[in-house]
């Protein structure tokens, strides 16, 4: 038996090594890159930091109390989240409902939204197009067999796509900066923007550098006569390996066109730049917010669907879109846990855009798009 299990972790051993090219991982920030980022005063004591101090794993249990459990601690409690019982419907039993919607074919005087699932989304406003964080393959991890997409969501690729404006990239982690997907979308892209130390990885994907916008936190570029966009905070953390852990940022984005001001929060968990956000720019018309693969124990770098709700209020949010959800299973929750509880949170005055993936949502009549179609 022994010999048995000594030839399967060998081949689990190959089949890693065969799958991780090293060129996957990008590469450490070095050169003109390190010494900006040296320069910049959310670097400190080597590496990015946030706003307010994050542990990366809580050890209080999930009761209101937050006493913390006997025998606590960060590994004790990494450990049991590792192997702890999943809750049931954490993958769907069939199939997800998608609607196939043709790209190429739209208006380009329209304004509109389409969703791929987790947290790449494709949006047109005032004629330009902006792709977010897509990941396109079957798996959001180095490795095929790891952070596999639920039955049924991989219905776009890279071909599905038109011509983009603005590449939008919040940080370096897998489920949001996919290696295949960005080489393939190389030719169809005008301009990258990323936080700062993420372009390394794209110097060395071998891509025109002329066209990467790198930014700060607080960082503003005019795109071109349309579309300014600015870097904000975000509370999180990045790292595509061992080796590269927090050098490069991790941002949120506010993109402002003649007609519509639309935050990307990114990854990340709930902070005061929230209501910043909305105060400094008086309101946004769309809040795309993270909502998804969250846990009591990692709060503090993944909202919880409530704090999702009460992040779109702080932005002063006209419409919301919760994102981060129904394509991968990267925590223990059930797929339709977040929808369920964003929506239960939500109020105010802003609607809550609940579509399906590659359904076409309308940024002048977005009220149609409020299904729950994660309930059938």
């Amino acid at each position: 038996m022994k010999y048995i299990l000594l030839l399967l972790l060998l081949s689990l051993l190959v089949t890693v090594v065969t799958c991780c090219s090293p060129k996957k991982f990008g590469s450490v920030p070095k050169g003109e890159r390190k010494a900006r980022i040296l320069a910049s005063p959310n670097y400190r004591n080597g590496q990015f930091q946030n706003l307010n101090p994050v542990p990366m794993l809580t050890v209080s249990d999930s009761s209101s109390t937050g006493k913390k459990k006997k025998g606590g601690g960060l590994l004790r409690m990494a450990w049991r989240w590792v192997f702890a019982k999943e809750a049931a419907g954490v993958r769907p039993d069939t199939a997800m409902p998608t609607v196939k919607t043709d790209l190429h074919k739209l208006n380009p005087a329209e304004d509109l939204l389409v969703w791929f699932g987790h947290s790449s989304t494709f949006l047109q406003v005032d004629g330009k197009r902006i792709l977010i964080d897509p990941v396109f393959s079957k798996a959001a991890s180095p490795v095929f067999f790891a952070n596999r997409a639920f039955k049924g969501t991989s219905i776009y690729s890279a071909k599905d796509m038109p011509n983009i404006d603005y590449l939008i990239i919040s940080h370096d982690h897998w489920d949001h900066l996919d290696y295949p997907t960005v080489k393939k979308l190389k030719s169809k892209v005008s301009k990258i923007i990323c936080p700062l130390g993420v372009g390394e990885h794209f110097e060395r994907w071998g891509f025109d550098m002329s066209r990467v916008v790198e930014m700060d936190w607080n960082d503003s570029a005019q795109l071109d006569s349309v579309a300014e966009i600015t870097c904000l905070p975000a509370r999180h953390f990045s790292g595509r390996g061992l080796k590269n852990r927090n050098q490069s940022l991790w941002a949120s984005f506010l993109v402002k066109t003649p007609n519509m001001k639309i935050y990307l929060s990114g990854d990340g968990g709930y902070d005061t730049h929230f209501a910043e956000v909305g105060a400094r720019f008086g309101g946004v018309d769309l809040a795309i917010l993270e909502d998804g693969q969250y846990n009591e124990n990692w709060k503090y770098i993944h909202m919880m669907p409530e704090q999702v709700a009460q992040a779109g209020r702080d932005l002063q949010a006209k419409m919301v879109l919760p994102t981060h959800n129904s394509k991968y299973a990267l925590a223990h929750h059930a797929w339709r846990e977040p929808l369920n509880r964003v929506s239960a949170a939500h109020s105010g005055s802003s609607t809550l855009l609940t579509p399906m993936i590659g359904e076409l949502v309308s940024l002048r009549d977005s009220a149609s798009t409020t299904k729950d179609w994660w309930k059938k």
